[in-house]
């Protein structure tokens, strides 16, 4: 099976559960379990808040832009801002680094997209913005499964 939608929407933060939900409907068809579910929820939360949160500082009125590919049981996914960019990639993909300390923001965001996906990319220009692309295969639940 193969299938593809774009979604955009305005960088706010209540739009986060908007992409996390349209996006959990999307992998339906995929049959995931509730690990994956739970999984893949927090690398599209995780990447869209980082794109409301440092790409555009929240503010209000510029899209982020979701584009994914269902092909076969794998999913592949961008979340993309046109907003500030990030300086330093690498760095910015360490754990525990952060350039918003004062919100409290834990510089994890990037460390648990990793965990969660099979791959994970991110690609970013200064003032032009910034595309974090990931894909994650779901494994077929089994009926035996489903009964536990």
């Amino acid at each position: 099976m193969r299938n593809e939608m774009t979604l955009s929407f305005v960088a706010i933060e209540e739009n986060e559960a908007l992409a996390r939900m349209a996006m959990t409907c999307f992998i339906t068809p995929l049959d995931p379990t509730l690990e994956e579910i739970s999984e893949f929820k927090t690398i599209v939360s995780e990447a869209v808040t980082n794109a409301i949160i440092h790409g555009y500082n929240c503010d209000g009125k510029s899209l982020v832009t979701i584009h994914a590919v269902i092909d076969d049981n794998k999913i592949i996914m961008t979340v993309e801002d046109q907003g500030e960019g990030i300086f330093d990639v690498e760095q910015a993909m360490e754990p525990m680094f952060t350039t918003k300390p004062l919100l409290e923001r834990s510089g994890m965001g990037f460390t648990i997209m990793e965990s969660f996906s099979d791959s994970l990319s991110v690609e970013s220009m200064l003032g032009s913005g910034t595309v974090v692309r990931f894909e994650k295969t779901f494994s077929p639940v089994t009926e035996v499964s489903r009964m536990r």
